[in-house]
């Protein structure tokens, strides 16, 4: 069918308003981040309205920071956040075939193929693909692999210094703890003006100790962690204002000094305090040679928990018996305020071994961008861990095209346009990794297609330095199996979402009495992207 066979031009762009208005602004979308992906990508500038300036080639950060305002490119940048928050990687691949499907569906729906038929085989096309990553997927058994080294080097966009920390950190900790569902490598990297590159078993807490009269150094430190305030527990206005209320309030300062005093009696010298500390408590710890840090957030508490072996405890838990509170104590060989970086050290815990990433930068405008590139690249590691890996520089989603065409063969009826979108669409990070490098897209996808078909080799990509087949393999070009995965997932989920609205219409204000008006497409007043 087509366009004059469904009606004149006039009806068809009433009927798709909706979808080529979607279609549009994600397309605009994936304009913002295509340039980036591949070796040869290059950065974006970013810059608010007082002049301040991100420069990243990160995806998630590009679309995060982007001023949006369109509903489906919202839906398309909370897909991209939803991939990192998965497996922190792999954004751009994913935002790039979700821009890829959308269009071919609505190419396919200018044809006259019904949405619903594009849909089925969009879900029939993705679901072949994830199969045949699954059986692709080439596990890790050893942390020493060296596959891990090129994972991160690829994922660190090529910061030799950055793979080389990410890796050794990973051996620090060892696949068990990698494998853990709860446990990300990424948390543990911190970047530091002025700072050297550094992988050390401990914590670092991003505060200095309250009081420059408190220790700067301690060794076999008993540390106590207060998820709560360290401060005496409140009595109201009302009744402060009456004699008993006031004896209560003297009664609960005692008793809280009392409290504090017996954190001295069990040798306790290091205490970290989710909120703020009493002046009476500050003094008193000053007197007992103890190291306090306050306003110390949730996860860092929590890091620093399991790494000493300590239990957190509420201020209410002082009121305990002196062994009941020795429950809650942990233990660390040292804990050292850097006073160049303005941060404390906690080293050699006694509880779960911890490490930590220092990454270095030379000025403040690098640090964001360098702490981003070690977090990809600590996210990719342990995504190889969990789930493998694949042959990258989109060499894996040619592979996965063909293998998608060929079970064309198995859908009948106009559900094969739909799987036709999902081929394209796999195509898509290849096409734009070597438009980036400066060759012909067209040319080289068809090149690399007919050289896998021939050799029968599905880790056949382009070098992007000679523009040549190679196999992306041999050339230690790998990516985990779980970031192609998650992002071709994320890619349909998206796309059928927004290929299945068919009408916009504008929501009325809470205030408002009058009914929304349904359009087609969008009206002023109407977010536009």
């Amino acid at each position: 069918m087509n366009l004059k066979q469904a009606g004149s031009g006039s009806e068809v762009d009433e009927r798709l308003a909706a979808l080529i208005t979607n279609a549009n602004a994600v397309r605009a979308i994936t304009a913002a981040v295509e340039g980036t992906i591949g070796p040869k990508g290059l950065d974006t500038m970013l810059v608010d309205r007082f002049g301040e300036v991100i420069i990243t080639n990160d995806g998630v950060t590009i679309l995060d920071k982007m001023d949006v305002n369109h509903p489906a490119a919202k839906m398309l940048i909370n897909i991209a956040k939803a991939q990192q928050a998965e497996v922190g990687d792999g954004t751009t691949t994913a935002t790039l075939m979700a821009g890829g499907l959308v269009a071919e569906g609505l190419n396919q729906v200018l044809r006259g193929v019904p949405v619903a038929r594009v849909i089925e085989g969009i879900r029939y096309g993705v679901t072949q693909a994830l199969a045949g990553i699954d059986s692709r997927a080439r596990m890790i058994d050893e942390i020493d692999d060296p596959v891990l080294r090129n994972i991160a080097m690829i994922a660190g966009r090529e910061y030799r210094d950055i793979a080389d920390l990410v890796v050794e950190a990973a051996r620090l900790i060892g696949i068990d703890k990698l494998s853990e569902h709860h446990f990300k490598l990424s948390d543990i990297i911190t970047a530091q003006e002025g700072a050297g590159n550094e992988v050390f078993m401990g914590v670092i807490i991003d505060k200095e100790r309250m009081s420059q009269e408190m220790p700067r150094e301690l060794t076999k430190a008993k540390v106590l962690i207060v998820d709560d305030a360290l401060e005496p527990e409140e009595i109201g206005d009302e009744a402060l204002g009456t004699e008993t209320g006031f004896k209560r309030y003297i009664e609960l300062q005692d008793e809280f000094k009392a409290n504090i005093h017996k954190i001295i009696e069990l040798g306790i010298n290091v205490i970290l305090v989710d909120r703020g500390v009493h002046d009476s408590a500050e003094e008193i710890l000053i007197d007992g040679n103890v190291m306090v840090m306050q306003r110390v957030n949730t996860k860092d508490l929590r890091r620093v928990a399991e790494h000493v072996g300590a239990r957190m405890i509420k201020r209410t838990g002082l009121k305990k018996s002196l062994a009941d509170i020795e429950k809650y104590v942990g233990y660390a060989d040292k804990v050292y305020q850097d006073e160049k970086l303005e941060q404390v050290r906690i080293l050699g815990g006694q509880g779960k071994p911890m490490a930590t990433i220092l990454v270095g930068a030379a000025t403040e405008e690098v640090v964001g961008e360098r702490e981003r590139i070690a977090k990809d690249a600590a996210s990719s590691v342990q995504a190889a861990v969990k789930g493998g890996y694949v042959p990258g520089g989109g060499s894996i989603e040619i592979a996965l095209a063909r293998q998608v065409e060929k079970s064309r063969e198995n859908i009948k009826g106009m559900a094969a346009y739909g799987v036709d979108c999902v081929v394209n669409a796999l195509k898509r990070p290849l096409s734009q990794i070597v438009e980036n490098a400066g060759y012909n897209p067209l040319e080289k996808v068809e090149e690399v297609i007919a050289a896998q078909s021939e050799q029968g080799v599905d880790s056949l990509g382009i070098d992007c330095d000679t523009g040549t087949v190679m196999d992306m393999l041999t050339k230690g070009v790998i990516d985990p199996a779980l970031v192609k995965t998650n992002a071709i997932k994320a890619a349909g989920e998206v796309a059928v979402a927004i290929l299945r609205i068919d009408t916009i219409i504008k929501k009325k204000e809470e205030h408002e009495q009058s009914a929304a008006k349904p359009v087609k497409g969008s009206e002023p007043g109407l977010p536009d992207f």
